[in-house]
């Protein structure tokens, strides 16, 4: 193994193309651990492979759903316990959804999160509205309502700041007279977010 210094490695006259790496390389490393490797203003990288380890997913990101009937109360706001993120087309990337205790999304990484939640009924009594929220901290961030009826939900989707130890839920609010089941459909009910990258 021999080690090459120079400063500048060029094609020759009338060559434009230079390649690194041939039929005996696996692998090829660029600069070390503290290095900055500077792509100037104007230059194109073309990527015909897979790219890896940029970090630039949605991620952290997860959705879940009820795994039975909750019962709402009338007239109070309160908290949906969300408590299945694990089956068949829900997830947690980075495991960043509490549904076991707190029902809560608490992200570990700061950026804006695209959020979403619905909520539906399921009963055939009408409530004269049913409300979803979502809530940073504890403050109602994002809401929506509907003039309830059988299984017609409310969905709320919206943009929410959050940092690495701010936490956001999803609180559900009718007003029937009476308590009635949140309806566990992952269809009609759902919290979901993930990390928008660009923005």
């Amino acid at each position: 193994m021999s080690k090459l210094e120079t400063i500048t490695i060029d094609t020759p006259s009338g060559s434009n193309t230079m390649q690194i790496g041939s039929t005996n390389t696996a692998t090829i490393n660029l600069g070390a651990s503290g290095d900055t490797i500077n792509i100037p203003a104007g230059a194109t990288i073309a990527n015909a492979g897979t790219a890896t380890g940029f970090g630039e997913d949605q991620t952290p990101a997860f959705k879940a759903y009820r795994t039975g009937n909750f019962s709402l109360p009338d007239s109070t706001a309160t908290k949906i316990p969300f408590n299945d993120d694990s089956s068949t087309g829900f997830y947690d990337t980075d495991s960043k959804y509490d549904a076991t205790t707190n029902y809560r999304f608490t992200p570990g990484v700061a950026g804006k999160y695209l959020v979403q939640a619905a909520l539906a009924l399921d009963s055939a009594s009408n409530a004269s509205a049913l409300q979803c929220q979502i809530r940073k901290n504890g403050t109602v961030r994002l809401n929506s309502s509907v003039t309830q009826d059988y299984y017609n939900n409310a969905i709320v989707c919206g943009v929410v700041v959050l940092g690495t130890t701010d936490y956001i839920e999803v609180y559900g609010h009718q007003n029937s007279g009476g308590a009635l089941n949140i309806n566990p459909h992952d269809v009609y009910t759902y919290f979901s977010a993930h990390r928008l990258i660009g923005v």
